[in-house]
This record gives structure tokens, C-alpha cells and sequence, in this order.
């Protein structure tokens, strides 16, 4: 996605040109639905948090300062889409367990499957699919989409400490993820 190209679709968009969200959409939805992909634990849920981060935008594009980026605002609005969802199939969980400990059938057909770890066949995303969403989110900003700390800390509007000190957190368990395997010796390499 360049942001140079995007620009001048933003503003026709904004202005209710229904072909210049097609052009947004089309210059942005392989970078949404890669970055959805790495913060999303249940992968099946891509497409559906894409939904969401575009009905998103087109909610809130009044709210974008033509100022500042679009990416570092769009990654934002991108993470909240992910938390948001999230918290919404947490719920449904727990409701279902709820029902569950009542004796009930569960209401939503086959959410244990949505439910359901999906395991990948590279090394590394298996290890950030183990964090926790805080931390994860700033492994994928900060590797997958290049951001600086400061950016990041923008984007998801907190201290740049809480920033540092999650992206440490995120690293030091990354690290011990992969040493572990190493000294069991599942992987033939060790990370530094």
C-alpha cells in the first residue's frame, strides 16, 4: 500500500464517491488482510475482521487529520478492529460456558471450532500466536509492518514505556520459546 496513492481516493471517498472506496479498498486489502492475519488468533476470522476494519473506515474517515499518516492511523484503526473482535468471541465463550455449566446446548452452533487453536506450519508464528494479544500486537508493528516504537505507541495511543517494555516482554519470551526448543531439540538452530 502506498500512501501516495491512497490519498487523493481518501478524499473523493470521503466525499461519497462510492468508486474511490473501491480504489481504497483495492490499494489496501492485501496489506489489512496480512496484518489481520498475524494479529488475529483464530485465522478463519480474517476475512470477517476485514469487514469490520473497512465498515470502520468508512465510519470514521471524518476523524482522520489529513495531517498525520494514513498508515500509522489505518494500523491503529486496524488493531482496535482485531481487539474489538476479539473481545466479542471472548464473550461469546463465555457464555457458551455458562449455558454449558446450566446443562443447556451451547447457542452458537460449532463456536468450539472457532474456538480452536490453528496451528501454522512456519516456526515463528506459532511462537507470536502464544503471546498475549498487548504483546503480539507489538511484534507484528514493530516486524511485520516496520513501525518504530513511537509510531506504535501512537497508533495504539499509549506511553512509548508501555511500548518498550512490552516489545522487551514480547522478545525475552520469544527467545525462550526458541530455547526451549533448541535444548529439547526439536529445531536444528538456535536464536540469539
Amino acid at each position: 500500500m502506498k500512501e501516495i496513492e491512497v490519498r487523493p481516493w481518501l478524499i473523493r471517498m470521503h466525499q461519497g464517491e462510492e468508486e474511490a472506496f473501491q480504489e481504497v479498498y483495492r490499494a489496501t486489502r492485501t496489506y489489512v488482510y496480512n496484518l489481520i492475519y498475524f494479529l488475529a488468533p483464530h485465522k478463519q476470522d480474517v476475512e470477517d475482521i476485514m469487514s469490520e476494519v473497512y465498515v470502520e473506515l468508512i465510519r470514521s474517515l471524518d476523524r482522520y487529520d489529513v495531517e498525520q499518516p494514513f498508515t500509522s492511523w489505518f494500523n491503529g484503526l486496524i488493531v482496535r478492529q482485531v481487539r474489538n473482535w476479539n473481545r466479542s468471541i471472548w464473550r461469546r465463550f463465555r457464555l457458551m460456558e455458562r449455558v454449558k455449566e446450566k446443562g443447556y446446548e451451547a447457542p452458537v452452533a460449532g463456536m468450539e471450532d472457532r474456538l480452536g487453536a490453528i496451528s501454522d506450519q512456519l516456526e515463528v508464528i506459532p511462537a507470536v500466536e502464544q503471546l498475549s494479544q498487548k504483546l503480539k500486537e507489538i511484534v507484528v508493528l514493530r516486524y511485520y509492518q516496520n513501525c518504530s516504537l513511537e509510531e506504535i505507541a501512537h497508533m495504539l495511543q499509549i506511553p512509548l514505556g508501555t511500548v518498550k517494555s512490552r516489545h522487551h516482554l514480547a522478545m525475552k519470551r520469544l527467545r525462550a520459546h526458541f530455547e526451549e526448543r533448541t535444548n529439547s531439540g526439536e529445531a536444528s538452530y538456535h536464536v540469539h
